[in-house]
């Protein structure tokens, strides 16, 4: 029987950071994976999807030319089997870029599947192994409802969408989450007729009730969108599928099922580890060192363990979770955590969200700007968006944010930077900020949060803001 000191079951984002890990201590690895190869993120999610975004607001931009002069642009029309055409050449450029650096390490590739026997035994294609170390980086996938199964002709999920030869005439987008609202929007876009259902306005993440009724009214203004579930009624005679939603049924050509993901461990055999799994099958993880608890040689990192489905996280676990197989356990402190849909307006969650906060209303101060007379968003013709910062009261620590905003995925960034670096909003304040730009309504925001806080505080503050750093002429600072 053939021992490694590390097997990797998954070769995506957090499977192939762990190989680069655990290559730097050893050479007696593999990494299973029976494909499709090429990260989730470039496959089937985040790369395709902003190539469908962009090509989608490029044509919309149609709309605000005549406003600037330009003329022509209601001529424009969209040949959507060219569009898809576009959106798998780009996929598959990515996808090349992630399995090209593959080959250097070909040999420790294993096409097959792995299954666990006991805790340090796995069956891959048939052939048992040994490992002292075990690292589940097998992704997740999108989920159906059972009962919608008998519909299943109709139903397209995001690992099938960007396969389609060219757009239907008319859809229904059911979850808004991240992937429902960027898809939904950009087939509207495109000329698609779209109706949007969910249950609840928590569209994109946000939390923030004011967030949610701002999104949610924007939103219903460009597209039909029900916030109460649908039910799927049955096929026409026609050939189209019936949605029932908030008492009206319609008639579309697909319905685009957004409602969830799984993680792809239920047929590991976890059950013959002989440790705690909770009701969805779930093994308990510590997000700090990406063991199991029960069974720490084993690591679960990336859209597996059902935590942070994020790139950059599972990129971030996979990189804990190769190293701590290698090494010295070590505790890592976690990033910040971001979350941008690119809509538009983007939407963004940064740090932590209202819904962590609001159970002590006290404890925190939100600081609060409209994008809609703001002087860069006038400029781009962008008008629409909502900005709250959280800051902790009294010492104005930042805490987190939910926003939607024209270029809010730079807007999260600087947030979560501020986060990260543990800025108060004072400080932050001293910072620069140019003019005209969009950070100028982060500004504002933060200038609100600072004039509450020193309300309270009895501070003296101009607009919000310190006075300028004062120095005495070739000596250290006043203050």
């Amino acid at each position: 029987m053939k021992h490694y000191d590390v097997v990797i079951i998954g070769a995506g984002t957090a499977g192939l950071s762990a190989r680069k890990e655990v290559a730097k201590k050893t050479d007696n690895y593999i990494v299973v994976d029976d494909g499709p190869l090429g990260t989730t993120c470039a496959r089937v999610g985040c790369m395709p999807s902003k190539v469908l975004i962009q090509v989608a607001n490029d044509f919309d931009r149609r709309k605000k030319m005549e406003q600037m002069g330009i003329l022509g642009g209601n001529q424009l029309s969209v040949d959507s089997t060219r569009v898809m055409a576009h959106v798998r050449a780009l996929r598959d450029r990515f996808v090349k870029g992630v399995k090209s650096p593959m080959a250097a390490w070909s040999d420790k590739l294993i096409p097959k599947r792995a299954q666990f026997k006991d805790l340090h035994t796995l069956e891959i294609g048939g052939e048992l192994v040994k490992a002292d170390k075990i690292i589940i980086a097998t992704g997740s996938r999108p989920v159906l409802p059972v009962e919608w199964l008998p519909y299943q002709d109709f139903l397209i999920d995001t690992d099938s969408f960007f396969e389609l030869p060219e757009l239907p005439q008319a859809v229904a987008v059911i979850g808004l989450g991240v992937i429902g609202v960027e898809i939904g929007q950009a087939l509207h876009k495109l000329g698609v007729k779209v109706i949007g259902v969910t249950v609840g306005k928590a569209i994109g993440g946000l939390s923030d009730p004011a967030l949610q009724d701002y999104v949610a009214q924007k939103l219903s203004a460009e597209m039909p969108v029900y916030f109460t579930g649908a039910t799927l009624v049955g096929k026409t005679s026609a050939g189209k599928i019936q949605v029932s939603a908030d008492g009206t049924v319609f008639e579309v050509d697909k319905i685009i099922a957004t409602v969830g993901r799984r993680a792809n461990v239920d047929k590991l055999g976890l059950e013959n580890l002989g440790i705690a799994l909770d009701k969805k099958g779930m093994p308990d993880v510590d997000s700090n060192t990406m063991k199991l608890k029960q069974a720490p040689h084993i690591f679960l990192p990336g859209d597996a363990n059902g935590d942070r489905a994020i790139l950059h996280e599972a990129a971030d676990e996979g990189v804990i979770a190769g190293y701590n197989a290698v090494n010295e356990e070590q505790c890592f402190r976690r990033r910040t955590p971001m979350a941008i849909t690119f809509s538009e307006p983007n939407i963004a969650v940064v740090g932590k969200h209202y819904s962590q906060l609001k159970n002590d209303q006290d404890s925190f101060v939100t600081g609060k700007v409209s994008f809609e007379g703001q002087g860069r968003s006038i400029v781009k013709l962008k008008e629409q968006g909502l900005l709250h910062i959280y800051a902790d009261n009294p010492t104005g620590m930042i805490l987190g944010a939910e926003l939607q905003s024209p270029d809010g995925e730079h807007l999260a960034h600087l947030i979560a930077w501020a986060i990260s670096l543990k800025l108060t909003v004072f400080e932050a304040l001293k910072l620069p900020f140019y003019h005209p730009v969009i950070e100028e309504g982060l500004r504002t925001a933060l200038r609100d949060a600072a004039l509450q806080l020193a309300l309270q505080l009895d501070l003296q503050l101009d607009n919000g803001e310190h006075k300028f750093e004062l120095l005495r002429c070739g000596d250290a600072p006043i203050r």
